[in-house]
């Protein structure tokens, strides 16, 4: 999960993370959702999430790098991912954490 943490903003498969552990692609997911509780994208995804709110929340950088930086690729794939899991935009998420920063 460290070395994970540290890479997020590369792209990673199930099958890069069983090799580093050196499990089969199936027992490191089996393995992964009994000690994490989620599935390995979906920390994943959750994880680039954290890293992008927290890029929103301290820097003015473009979307577009905040979804690189945060792994996602793409700003319409970084979109589509934080709308899902916040249920708002990257852009009113920035201005309303400046705005309750600023009140």
């Amino acid at each position: 999960l460290a070395w994970l943490q540290e890479h997020l903003d590369q792209p990673v498969t199930v099958n890069d993370l069983a090799a580093r552990a050196a499990m089969s692609p199936r027992t490191f997911a089996r393995r992964f959702l009994a000690a994490v509780g989620s599935t390995p994208y979906q920390w994943l995804v959750q994880e680039r999430i954290r890293l992008a709110q927290r890029l929103l929340e301290t820097s003015d950088l473009p979307v577009e790098i905040v979804a690189e930086r945060s792994g996602f690729g793409s700003a319409d794939n970084f979109r589509k991912h934080f709308a899902r899991a916040l249920r708002t935009s990257p852009q009113a998420y920035r201005r309303a954490f400046r705005r309750r920063r600023a009140g």
